[in-house]
């Protein structure tokens, strides 16, 4: 039997959904990912993600070495598609004493992170003015990209399409006066000018919502609505005209998404043009050799994300006292 470790630990801090919406920050979540991805990080540190799959059930895991902080995480997303129900758990463990520091309720991590690594790309991407954005799609991701983006840099003004009316005046409606935002009656309509494409919408029958023909030139095109082989977002002549593809998680985006399935397919090279999130905010590569160039942000998500936000959440817990600390939690043991 392993011998527990006897040295003094802090109680474990559990922080729950209500914890973490009071401790979202849009400012301090860019910046904990810009402060990470501008490290050194190594395959290892970020290892593909696993999935056990029951009947109607499946369980998944992400796992990662923080590059910015004194953590090990994982988080675990379990799903029920019979019951249409999901939880999801992040665990930090310290790197120096493997105790386990904090659970988190993951529930809103995964739109904290999405939005906020979808920022830092346009930031490190797009022109240094302000911008004329264009979204495609009204729910939760593309809600909170939006949200996310207006907070670090200015924008000229937005327009907003997605196939209900409705939905998308409702957006619309949601961040005015704050923004110069009109919903308007087509996809098209909106990309033509933009500097900047947030695309967080998929068809019914996964035909893509963007056209690369309507992107204008020096256009940066953020895609984070089709992560699997079936789904797409994108189309072909989109990654195609693309001079670089910038991804969170390069691999899986060249052989496990379906727009960059079918772009490889139809014969465009990626492997020329795809580059990870990591070099470009590290300062390792250029994604445009001009203005005119189109560039191309595609997520699929990261542990990485996931364990940089739970740091941050915690850090910003323990300053304003927000959480419960465990009445009792594991002990780490010798091996």
């Amino acid at each position: 039997m392993s011998t527990p470790v006897s040295i003094p630990l802090s109680p474990t801090l559990f922080l729950s959904d209500h914890d973490v919406a009071a401790l979202s920050d849009w400012r301090a979540a860019v910046a904990a990912l810009a402060d990470a991805y501008a490290r050194p990080v190594t395959d290892a540190m970020v290892p593909p993600r696993s999935m056990a799959r029951g009947d109607g059930t499946w369980l998944r895991s992400l796992t990662a070495v923080s590059p910015s902080g004194p953590h090990l995480g994982c988080k675990l997303i379990a799903a029920s598609t019979r019951a249409r129900r999901a939880s999801y758990l992040i665990s930090l463990f310290d790197q120096d004493s493997t105790a386990l520091t904090a659970l988190i309720d993951g529930n809103r991590v995964t739109g904290l992170r999405t939005a906020a690594t979808a920022t830092l790309a346009i930031d490190l991407l797009a022109p240094l003015r302000p911008l004329r954005v264009a979204v495609i799609g009204s729910g939760f991701e593309a809600r909170g990209a939006l949200d996310c983006l207006r907070t670090v840099r200015t924008l000229k003004s937005v327009q907003v399409y997605s196939p209900t009316p409705a939905s998308r005046e409702r957006f619309a409606a949601g961040f005015r006066p704050q923004l110069d935002i009109s919903a308007v009656a087509s996809a098209e309509q909106a990309v033509r000018e933009a500097d900047v494409v947030i695309c967080a919408a998929r068809s019914r029958d996964e035909s893509p919502v963007l056209q690369g023909a309507w992107l204008a030139p020096g256009c940066t095109v953020v895609s984070l609505g089709s992560t699997l082989p079936e789904q797409r977002e994108v189309d072909q002549e989109t990654l195609a005209r693309a001079a670089c593809i910038v991804a969170d998680m390069p691999d899986e985006v060249a052989h496990d998404t379906g727009d960059a399935i079918a772009a490889s397919r139809a014969g465009v090279a990626l492997a020329d043009k795809l580059v990870s999130l990591a070099a470009l905010a590290s300062g390792g590569i250029t994604a445009r050799r001009n203005e005119r160039d189109i560039v191309v942000y595609k997520s699929v998500g990261s542990a990485l994300q996931d364990v940089v936000i739970a740091e941050m959440l915690l850090s910003l817990a323990r300053e304003r006292g927000i959480g419960t600390p465990l009445a009792a939690s594991i002990a780490p043991v010798s091996k």
